[in-house]
């Protein structure tokens, strides 16, 4: 990885060519440890990350991912506010529970059990929301505690929250605290009937989040062709690599769930979401996405003619 003036350069560029593709989000990642083989690898810092990119963005709209347990809730409501007030309102919080084990305790983090996390994770949006919206906020929970906090200078509007996950705990946490969810790849089938289990807890507990789904694309003159790279990259799997992967996510309840040979290329499931072919062939899985009620498209970059052909059709979707 290259750095100083070089990694600066690197960043820069790739958020002004975002910019000039009118990709809407951009998601700042929180991976403190990842060997990038069968985890994805290490990230950057995310705070640092998100504060160079502001300076460095005009329009897009910085989701930063946090890790509760690793950050105090209400630290973080004070540098979000300051990225909230530089950027005029561009920031928002991606709040993640956590399944990655080793990374917990690397950095001497509580890991909780699974289902605690997310109840940590709710008490860390209560009081992101309580620190934003009230000018003198207190609050007592079995995680997090504030007594008469206030958050000067104030943030300039209301907080968007995104967050991970698809098990009972992360679905309920989903509809009373978050705004979206972040899915995983998966096929057609797979994300439906994911949205429709929300759609029927969002009843009992009154409200619905919104959905964005990780998608690979990999975007070829015509489907054929998309096709022979997929089978190519299926014929290269590491059967060592593919088995370590499986073990590492077995902590995240949902990930690879019912999993097609197309999950088996990345940890995300990305390239199970089906943008493979044409630009005409993907532009149609981008329509039965939406009509299954996928809000936004979580999206790896990279493929020129995806980014040439499809994003500026799919804009307008």
């Amino acid at each position: 990885m290259p750095t100083g003036d070089a990694l600066n350069e690197l960043v820069i560029s790739y958020v002004s060519k975002l910019e000039a593709l009118a990709v809407s989000h951009l998601l700042i990642a929180q991976r403190w440890w990842g060997n990038a083989n069968e985890i994805e690898g290490s990230s950057l810092d995310c705070l640092a990350m998100t504060s160079l990119i502001a300076a460095h963005s005009a329009s897009i709209q910085l989701v930063t991912a946090i890790h509760p347990g690793f950050f105090h809730p209400s630290v973080i409501a004070k540098w979000g506010a300051t990225v909230d007030n530089l950027t005029k309102g561009r920031w928002s919080i991606n709040v993640t529970s956590g399944w990655n084990m080793e990374e917990f305790s690397m950095y001497g983090i509580d890991p909780l059990t699974h289902d605690e996390r997310y109840l940590r994770s709710a008490e860390f949006i209560d009081v992101l929301r309580g620190a934003w919206q009230q000018k003198v906020f207190s609050y007592t929970g079995k995680y997090y505690e504030v007594r008469d906090l206030v958050m000067e200078p104030r943030p300039t509007g209301g907080l968007e929250v995104y967050q991970g996950g698809q098990s009972e705990a992360a679905i309920r946490m989903a509809c009373r605290k978050s705004d979206w969810m972040f899915l995983n790849g998966g096929s057609l089938e797979k994300i439906q009937a994911i949205i429709q289990r929300v759609r029927v807890i969002a009843e009992e507990e009154g409200s619905a989040p919104k959905f964005a789904v990780y998608a690979i694309p990999v975007c070829r003159k015509n489907d054929a062709e998309a096709e022979g790279v997929i089978q190519s990259m299926l014929d290269n799997i590491d059967p060592v690599v593919l088995a370590k992967r499986q073990e590492r996510v077995k902590g995240a309840e949902g990930m690879w769930a019912n999993a097609d040979k197309l999950s088996m290329l990345d940890t995300n499931e990305g390239f199970s979401t089906g943008l493979i072919g044409s630009p005409d062939t993907i532009i149609r899985q981008v329509e039965r996405l939406k009509s299954a009620g996928v809000d936004m498209l979580h999206l790896a970059l990279g493929d020129k003619l995806f980014e040439q052909e499809v994003l500026p059709a799919i804009h307008v979707i």
